[in-house]
């Protein structure tokens, strides 16, 4: 019988959470390393007592690949994705209940170990290995990094074929603000998307279907003013942006009932690399993510599946 290689994947995003599914469909075991408590990267969900939560990250996904929107497809069909019909373009879709569930549904049933951070990949002794937390060593016939390109560099930087290939990649910064207000605001109102404004986007997470939950705003403020506050720690970004979205909403301060907000480095890719993923000459070592094709979740499961369909046809 023909062994199995092995794979190992940084990342449980959605390109890693997208390659290790296809693999494992296939019959492989690929392995995922993450260094946070959930899988999904900037697909996320922050919850708090009750019904309270956010979509902090990526608020919604589009589906224009035939590939993706399949995907799409089945997890509507299993309600751990329904449409929002909210705004004009492409088709958009969110998590239920929340947008973290996009990757809990592709997450099911793989090994992926949480609390590990890769620092470093490298081939020995003829094997790719990942070295976890700088100590341990994990090795495979095959390693996938899905971190974004600047990290990814990090990782790989013994791997001198890579570094032209990253070179130009360019991502801007976002900044969130997470609210939970005791007052209504406009009745009906779901998002605003102005990227001239302070807070680029302002949604009323909890007018999205499949919530629960009342009064949860979520704003993200535009490129200029995230690069400009980006080194802030969170608490003073939170008393910066907070009085943004109360002039906004036109509501009082004592109306907040709680708020947060999260700091996204690596937020959204300006200048994408134009390809799916890169890899090295024997195939040994990949690299992917939404980096490599643009700012929008289905690029990075594009880019993952990608990574899987030509690992299982490499000799």
């Amino acid at each position: 019988m023909t062994r199995i290689p092995s794979v190992g994947i940084i990342g449980s995003g959605m390109a890693g959470l997208a390659c290790a599914r296809h693999l494992a469909d296939a019959g492989w075991s690929p392995v995922v390393f993450d260094k946070g408590r959930g899988v999904g990267g900037r697909v996320a969900t922050r919850r708090l007592d009750g019904d309270v939560q956010f979509d902090h990250g990526a608020q919604y996904v589009t589906a224009r690949d035939q590939g993706f929107r399949s995907v799409i497809a089945n997890m509507s069909k299993s309600g751990a994705a329904i449409r929002w019909n909210v705004g004009s373009g492409d088709p958009r879709f969110v998590g239920t209940p929340g947008m973290a569930n996009l990757a809990k549904y592709l997450a099911k049933g793989l090994d992926v170990r949480q609390g590990m951070t890769a620092t470093a990949v490298r081939r020995s002794d003829g094997r790719s290995e990942i070295v976890v937390d700088g100590e341990v060593s994990h090795y495979f016939d095959r390693v996938v990094v899905t971190a974004p390109a600047p990290q990814a560099l990090a990782l790989l930087e013994t791997q001198e074929t890579f570094l032209s290939d990253f070179a130009d990649v360019k991502y801007e910064p976002c900044l969130t603000l997470m609210a939970n207000l005791n007052t209504e605001v406009s009745e009906g109102f779901s998002c605003r998307s102005d990227s001239d404004a302070e807070l680029a986007w302002i949604a009323n997470d909890s007018s999205k279907p499949g919530r629960t939950g009342k009064g949860c705003w979520v704003a993200q403020a535009n490129a200029g003013w995230s690069a400009v506050n980006l080194e802030l720690d969170l608490n003073s970004i939170k008393t910066k942006m907070l009085p943004l979205l109360i002039r906004e909403l036109g509501i009082a301060a004592d109306a907040v009932v709680h708020s947060a907000a999260h700091r996204w480095r690596f937020a959204k890719v300006v200048q994408p690399l134009g390809r799916r993923f890169v890899r090295n000459a024997d195939a040994t070592i990949y690299a992917g993510g939404d980096w490599c094709l643009g700012a929008r979740v289905e690029a990075a499961w594009m880019s993952g599946d990608a990574i899987a369909r030509d690992i299982l046809e490499a000799p």
